[in-house]
């Protein structure tokens, strides 16, 4: 498998992993000129931005390690762009993180981060 099929094989698991804990999925890979957020859900009218981070194994650490200061940052700014297209802009929301690690033929791990960080 290759990278980018490991990161959308993650993603599918995520996305089916906050489904079956009543978020409701609002967009899936939401692109726009400042960058790409993997997950939007919403839950109990919280608005939520997910970066979905993958890995087959924990050989170079455990995969929310990924997500720096630098990504971070680019993650609020796709939020910010999001949020003046998608009003109302001020709702709450946060930013979490899902790790997602182990075979992709069978069973994986899934690890929520609510809150991960914030704006």
């Amino acid at each position: 498998m290759n990278t980018k099929q490991v990161g959308d094989w993650g993603e599918a698991a995520a996305a089916s992993f906050l489904a079956s804990r009543r978020y409701v999925i609002k967009a899936r890979q939401f692109r726009c000129p400042m960058g790409e957020i993997d997950l939007i859900v919403e839950r109990d009218g919280v608005l939520v931005f997910v970066e979905v981070k993958t890995r087959q194994s924990l050989r170079y650490g455990y995969p929310a390690a990924a997500v720096d200061f630098r990504k971070q940052q680019k993650i609020i700014r796709t939020a910010t762009w999001y949020l003046n297209e998608h009003p109302p802009a001020d709702r709450p929301c946060r930013f979490d993180v899902l790790e997602v690690y182990g075979a992709a033929e069978g069973s994986c791990r899934i690890r929520h981060y609510e809150n991960a960080f914030e704006a």
